[in-house]
Order: structure tokens, then sequence, then C-alpha cells
């Protein structure tokens, strides 16, 4: 058993470290965001155009995934997979870390009008 400990101790380091390293960097997402992203998206993500997707706040795997679809053809949008196609995969991880830890605005609650 105690040679299994250190073992183990190793293993798991290195699986956390692997961790930490494959998570993006959002420091490095916002330099990205702010050259390609904010003209379209804001420069926090809370777009105040309907027709651009608000990204601030949203899960960053999703946004990731998202952008690789972009850059591989698996989901269509000429606009977007033009931008997809020069982010590397670590890219793609650093504007998806920027993104999901912004705050997200709450959509307007409009009252119903009551009839009676």
């Amino acid at each position: 058993m105690n040679r299994i400990l250190p073992f183990l101790v190793v293993l798991l380091a290195t699986g956390l470290a692997q961790t930490t390293r494959a998570a993006g960097d959002p420091d490095a997402g916002k330099i990205i965001a702010d050259q390609k992203c904010k003209s379209c998206h804001g420069a926090d993500g809370n777009s105040s155009d309907p027709q651009y997707p608000r990204l601030a706040g949203q899960y960053a795997d999703y946004i990731a995934k998202a952008l690789s679809d972009y850059k591989s053809g698996a989901r269509k949008n000429p606009i977007m997979s033009g931008f997809a196609s020069g982010l590397s995969e670590q890219d793609q991880k650093n504007v998806a870390a920027w993104f999901s830890g912004q705050s997200g605005l709450n959509a307007p609650v409009i009252p119903r009008s009551v009839h009676k």
C-alpha cells in the first residue's frame, strides 16, 4: 500500500495539471473577442441587436463546440465560419472562457395585458 500511494499522488497531480491546461484562458479570450466578436456580440457578449446571440454567461463547452462546428462546417453560417476558421482549438477555448465568465443580461419581462 505504501508503494501505491506515491504513484496515486503523481497520477492525480498529472490529471489535475492536464485539466487545468485544457481549460481556456479568459484573458486571452478577451483579446480575441475584442478583435473578432464584439462588433456583433458586444464587448461582453451582451449583444443589443436581436439578430446576434448573447454569449455572456453561456456554457463554455457550448461556445467552444459551436466554434469548432463552424470551423469544420458541421454548423453552417458563412460569417461565423469565416471567423472560426482562424481560431485554433485553444483560441476557441479561450473565447469560450471569456464569454462564459461574463454576466448575461436577463431578457426584459413584458407584462401581459389583462382583458376583462
